[in-house]
């Protein structure tokens, strides 16, 4: 490989808007994300709509659905 051409490898601190802070490697100091594991629908057994847009009202509204 060549040398001083690749980033450097840290540790990473991932911060989710739930609230939750966990630590990987990565070439970046913070990483912020929207969902985790903690929070996930799929790993929490609960469900969770996220609509940022109102897509889904949208469709429900079309579709006459309650």
């Amino acid at each position: 490989m060549k040398k001083e051409i690749h980033p450097e490898y840290v540790t990473c601190s991932v911060t989710c808007a739930c609230g939750n802070v966990f630590e990987t490697k990565s070439n970046k100091n913070e990483i912020r994300v929207d969902i985790c594991s903690s929070c996930h629908p799929f790993f929490t057994g609960s469900e969770k709509i996220v609509d940022s847009a109102g897509r889904v009202e949208k469709f429900k509204k079309k579709y006459g659905m309650k």
